[in-house]
């Protein structure tokens, strides 16, 4: 014993430490993994990409590293067939690593708002059987829009509904979010607000309400295509708190609006920020998903590398 004790201690203790150098610290950084949603290839009209398995095959055979699933392009919530989906995702050496999921709480009915918190703690719930890690959610819209080609027009920005105002809107989307926080945590979700209309049309939208509840289990999924105006000062202030970056791009004219987004630009800016994670493409555009999807790749590739 005392030999052996020896040799675990006393001989490897003596042996010379390398010399450090500054050049030695400062290693190479990472590319930011790239992922891309199954939105991208259905975009809610293409029933013949709406197939998850298929998206998967398309998703691996194209050379991205992981994949968001967008929670209602499922036909099924079933256990078995979210265990099918993550089989055949690890067969093909992907990461799922988003769910992409809606739920709005801009109601002053209590009745409603609890409905959408146990559908949300539902999805949670799914991201769990799935492996997921991170699920984008919203804090909603206000319904006063007479559909989506209405609320774009009006370039995301809604009217209240009628004897309410922003300051209802905030205490209905963080008490609800305080009633669902436990579950994701002990699901191991990360919840991540999105800049997706209603309050989280502004950055300082987003930061009010994670702020306030001040969980490490509520960050921000910050989508670079839903800030119309002054995109990346306002990426900027969300960028430390963000958990998945999800990349717009528009190849062949957006369906609602194009944006000429700068890439490399946006990278820097997520770098400086200390972002490591994965960046989810999201293709809004016309072309055929098929030949957009590559090209939006090779774009992301480039610019996050």
């Amino acid at each position: 014993m005392k030999r052996r004790h020896f040799l675990a201690t006393g001989s490897l203790a003596a042996l010379p430490l390398p010399a450090f150098s500054e050049e030695a610290a400062i290693l190479p950084s990472r590319p930011n993994r790239i992922g891309v949603s199954s939105y991208s290839f259905w975009g809610f009209q293409r029933e013949n990409l709406r197939d998850i398995p298929t998206c998967l095959d398309h998703a691996a055979r194209m050379g991205f590293d992981g994949f968001e699933v967008l929670q209602r392009q499922l036909v099924s919530y079933d256990n078995a067939e979210l265990q099918k989906i993550k089989r055949h995702a690890f067969l093909l050496g992907l990461d799922l690593m988003g769910y992409s999921t809606h739920q709005g709480f801009l109601s002053p009915d209590q009745a409603k708002r609890d409905a959408q918190i146990k559908h949300t703690i539902d999805c949670i719930e799914q991201a769990y059987a799935l492996g997921i890690p991170t699920m984008r959610v919203n804090s909603g819209t206000w319904g006063t829009s007479k559909d989506f080609d209405d609320l774009m027009a009006k370039r995301g920005v809604e009217q209240p509904l009628a004897g309410y105002t922003e300051e209802d809107a905030y205490g209905w989307v963080i008490e609800s979010y305080k009633k669902i926080l436990p579950v994701a945590e002990k699901c191991g979700v990360t919840l991540g607000l999105e800049n997706h209309w209603g309050l989280g049309v502004t950055p300082e939208g987003v930061k009010r309400v994670i702020d306030t509840i001040a969980s490490p289990w509520l960050k921000v999924t910050l989508d670079t295509g839903n800030f119309l105006e002054d995109p990346y000062e306002r990426l900027a202030k969300l960028a430390k708190d963000t958990v998945l970056l999800q990349t717009k791009t528009y190849f062949g004219g957006g369906v609602w609006y194009t944006l000429e987004l700068d890439y490399p630009r946006i990278a820097r800016i997520m770098k400086d920020a200390g972002y490591t994670g994965y960046v989810s493409l999201e293709f809004e555009g016309k072309e055929d998903p098929l030949t957009a999807i590559p090209k939006s790749l090779a774009l992301l590739r480039k610019a996050f590398a």
